[in-house]
């Protein structure tokens, strides 16, 4: 059995780690950063650019990088939050034939799905790479809000990637987990974690070995993203008063303004003031316009409190759920890049009465908590039992649109539940049960996860049938469905339709497709290597002919000159072909040139 890593998928970077020797470790990617941005471009030729290389060209590639795809996973192109998150996105989002938000690239749609699966294998092979062996299996961690759509379509991401998901976990229980490993806390925390896009705060107990999640909640659209757009506007709307133009349509003016103000937050962390100049930002009748602001801490305080206090409801439906007050904590643990702001501590403290502890690294503790969990299923690391909670409760539909509540949320999983359930007609040969998740008693305001037909009931006078529907929650936080009718007692078939995410079929679909781009990726690759082997034996042999030439006859170095200019001809070209026949043709050439440097050893003898 293979090492299973933990894989910390973030909104704006992930974090990949493994367990050796009994220790966590972070796996560097390729560039050496123990980070990579969640971030995919698609270039004209057809090539996929993967985290650091892939931000790096956004503000020229605007409509073709996608970022922040976590806050459209398992959501449909109507949702309230999508419909914001499409405001401010310089790429395309698109209406799935099932209403899901995908994205559309180059002509071509692709769900949130396989982008993350994108980040995902590009992270698998920065594993394989650091480790020297192939990887099959991972942990991957979301939000603890996430409801079961978006734990479901995040363990497709990792199928289409090539990885055996072997449980999805919590972020703030993967950080506590980390943090009472490596602290070897006892006692009650809060586990507060601000990330780019999601929200989460989590209350638990650890005593001896245990870790229990008591209560979890959160805003899966509340994150470092939201601080950034806060400051992008105000960055418009200073440009537009003082020049009168609006930037709010120049996706590639937009994309300069996200990343600035990105800089700006992170440098607000550590400074007073920070200066934001962007120059060429526009142009006017009068000429080019420049951008030169100076934005000081209490200004960006100013602009992002609205969007801070939006962390005070789930705290206290945490704490709530949980019977406890503050002075009942021990610690409050700060996770997430974006628990870095100065403000989150003041806030963090007022409302827990306490400072934060600041002795975790926020960007690395998921991961490293994943690598645990890892660990702990392979047997490496005993004598810990994690039991984590279900974030929102599981219902169904019931007459008049009611929500019947069967799952309480924040209850211990894995958990079943089994009710009984008649029909309302008499001969009634089928019954609908739709899944519901969220709070909220009229159904139509809470999350639709599936529909299920339970299909060939012998006819009955109404009430007279026992259908017995069982849920489960499994540990990943993922929700099965089972009927049976108690009259015939026999299971009876259930159509399962999901109201989002991808079936089985196009999971396969996609994998296919993925197999094929990576045979095209590693064609292109070698394809690469030769253009560039040929670009250096092109330099080569013509430094070669300028000194050595004269020792040739005319045809030979004619036929010299010929191979080099169908050589640099081929270099042209991102064709094959052309190229690795002016490779054959040019190594050739070089055979016969350096049997001259070996017989005619001084250049200049013939100059």
């Amino acid at each position: 059995m293979g090492k299973i890593i933990g894989i910390d998928l973030g909104t704006t970077n992930c974090c990949v780690c493994v367990m050796e020797g009994g220790s966590p470790s972070v796996i560097p990617n390729r560039e050496g950063s123990r980070t990579t941005p969640s971030v995919v471009g698609f270039t004209e030729n057809g090539e996929r650019l993967i985290g650091h290389i892939a931000r790096r060209q956004a503000i020229t590639n605007p409509k073709n990088t996608v970022f922040a795809v976590k806050r459209l996973i398992g959501h449909k192109f109507e949702h309230e939050e999508t419909v914001k998150a499409r405001e401010h996105l310089p790429y395309e989002v698109v209406a799935a034939s099932n209403g899901d938000a995908w994205v559309k690239v180059h002509d071509q749609t692709y769900s949130p799905q396989e982008i993350s699966a994108m980040i995902l294998k590009h992270l698998k092979e920065a594993a394989e790479h650091y480790l020297g062996e192939e990887i099959e299996e991972a942990i991957i961690t979301v939000p603890a809000y996430f409801d079961d759509t978006q734990r479901q379509a995040t363990r497709d991401s990792g199928t289409i990637a090539g990885l055996d998901v072997k449980r999805i976990i919590n972020e703030p229980t993967a950080a506590a987990l980390a943090y009472g490993l490596e602290q070897d806390f006892k006692g009650k925390i809060a586990v507060f974690d601000l990330g780019g896009g999601t929200f989460d705060i989590s209350i638990l107990e650890m005593v001896e070995g245990v870790f229990e999640v008591k209560s979890t909640a959160g805003d899966t659209f509340l994150g470092g993203e939201d601080f950034d757009r806060a400051v992008l506007e105000w960055m418009v709307e200073s440009f537009q008063e003082e020049t009168g133009i609006n930037l709010k349509f120049d996706k590639m003016a937009l994309q300069r303004l996200k990343e600035a103000a990105e800089k700006a937050k992170c440098e607000l962390s550590s400074v007073e003031d920070t200066e934001i100049t962007l120059p060429f930002i526009s142009a006017d009748a009068t000429g080019a316009k420049h951008l030169n602001l100076k934005l000081d801490r209490a200004k960006f305080n100013e602009l992002i409190t609205p969007i801070v206090e939006r962390v005070r409801a789930p705290i206290n439906d945490a704490l709530s759920s949980a019977k406890m007050d503050v002075e009942d904590l021990d610690k409050v643990v700060l996770v997430g890049g974006q628990t870095r702001t100065p403000l989150i501590h003041t806030i963090v403290e007022e409302i827990f009465k306490k400072p934060p502890t600041v002795d975790v690294n926020p960007d690395e503790v998921v991961g490293i908590g994943a690598s645990i969990q890892g660990a702990i299923l392979k047997g490496d690391v005993k004598d810990i039992v994690l039991l984590d909670v279900t974030p929102l409760s599981l219902g169904i539909e019931t007459q008049g649109g009611l929500t019947y509540r069967m799952i309480e949320k924040n209850s211990n999983i894995p958990t079943a539940f089994t009710q009984t359930f008649t029909t309302v007609a008499d001969n009634q040969t089928t019954v609908s049960v739709h899944i519901l998740q969220g709070e909220s008693e009229i159904s139509e305001n809470n999350k639709s996860l599936a529909r299920f037909d339970l299909v060939d009931i012998p006819p009955a006078p109404k009430g007279v049938p026992q259908i017995e529907v069982t849920f489960e929650i499994d540990s990943n936080g993922i929700v099965h469905v089972s009927a049976i009718d108690k009259l015939s007692n026999k299971k009876q078939s259930i159509k399962i339709m999901p109201s989002s995410g991808l079936s089985g079929d196009e999971i396969e679909k996609i994998i296919k497709n993925a197999e094929r781009h990576s045979a095209d990726d590693a064609r292109r690759k070698e394809t690469i290597k030769k253009r560039n082997k040929l670009e250096g034996m092109v330099y080569t042999i013509e430094r070669t002919f300028s000194q050595y030439g004269n020792y040739l006859n005319e045809a030979e170095a004619q036929r010299v000159r010929d191979v080099l200019g169908a050589a640099k001809k081929a270099l042209t070209t991102e064709e094959e072909y052309p190229i690795v026949e002016a490779l054959d043709a040019v190594t050739k050439i070089s055979k016969v040139l350096s049997e001259l440097i070996m017989f005619n050893p001084n250049p200049d003898r013939h100059a």
